[in-house]
């Protein structure tokens, strides 16, 4: 949720238990503008918190030129000092699978080790050796901000606008979804490189407006229920939850141009949600 709008948009998905201390929502006030300015930030954008067990993990990231692409994500763990999280590249993300299990300890610095066996050589001259994986959780916690925003992040339909360049930015035009449409999942998408649009025929691609019809709808997703929509405050705020990443909230005022998102979790995936359908 963008950091100029933060006491207000924490206010709507307060329903959800997804809250700060007067203290950190007083210290995010003004770090986070101090952050903008030296980094030299289009927007800044409170992402939410990560609990560990000794200590939890504040997130925000700053967007430059692209809205999509170009982000950086940042921690903290006083709502003041920001430290930069390394981008999360594939073969990170590979390691991290393999050795980081349970919950976030709260120590960047923390080691979670994971042994391999892995065959050297051909035919009889094979050898089996033992290969220990050391990940810091500095890395785990990059990864886990780059697949929660890869899989859930939300905004509605119109937002953000497409170049014929490519490039994707905030679209001043959108002054919001009406409430008829606040209540399909049809009408909000994935902010993320879209996959399933590839693949759909010419025929379904000429009904799509290629400026703002370039990402994925939530409506499309597998399993069917993993999203739950309910109208909150007197039928006045649309509030997404996903039930695969449980602590994800995106709000959406429906007739105004105010939307955005916030995980408040363990960063922990649901893995039983298909059992659970």
């Amino acid at each position: 949720m963008d950091s100029n709008t933060l006491y207000y948009s924490l206010d709507l998905v307060s329903g959800s238990g997804l809250t700060l201390s007067s203290e950190q929502k007083a210290a995010l006030q003004t770090s986070l503008v101090i952050l903008k300015r030296n980094n030299k930030f289009n927007r800044v954008l409170f992402w939410g918190k990560i609990l560990g067990i000794k200590g939890d993990y504040f997130i925000a990231q700053g967007v430059s030129e692209d809205e999509m692409t170009d982000k950086k994500s940042l921690y903290s763990f006083n709502c003041v000092d920001w430290h930069l999280l390394p981008p999360a590249t594939e073969a990170m993300l590979a390691e991290v699978s393999a050795a980081a299990k349970g919950r976030f300890l709260g120590d960047p610095s923390h080691e979670y080790e994971h042994t391999e066996i892995r065959r050297q050589g051909e035919g009889d001259e094979a050898v089996e050796e033992e290969i220990m994986i050391k990940v810091k959780e500095e890395k785990r916690l990059a990864c886990t901000v780059h697949t929660i925003d890869k899989e859930v992040s939300v905004v509605p339909r119109g937002a953000f606008i497409k170049s014929p360049h490519g490039l994707v930015q905030t679209n001043c035009s959108f002054e919001g979804l009406s409430s008829s449409e606040a209540g399909k999942l049809s009408y909000f998408l994935h902010f993320t490189e879209p996959q399933k649009l590839k693949k759909k025929s010419i025929l379904e691609l000429a009904n799509l407006n290629p400026s703002i019809d370039f990402l994925d709808p939530l409506s499309e997703d597998i399993p069917k229920g993993s999203w739950s929509l309910q109208f909150e405050r007197g039928s006045t705020v649309c509030v997404i939850r996903s039930l695969l990443w449980l602590g994800l909230t995106s709000f959406h005022v429906p007739m105004t141009p105010q939307h955005g998102y916030i995980y408040m979790g363990d960063g922990l995936k649901n893995l039983d949600l298909p059992f659970m359908l």
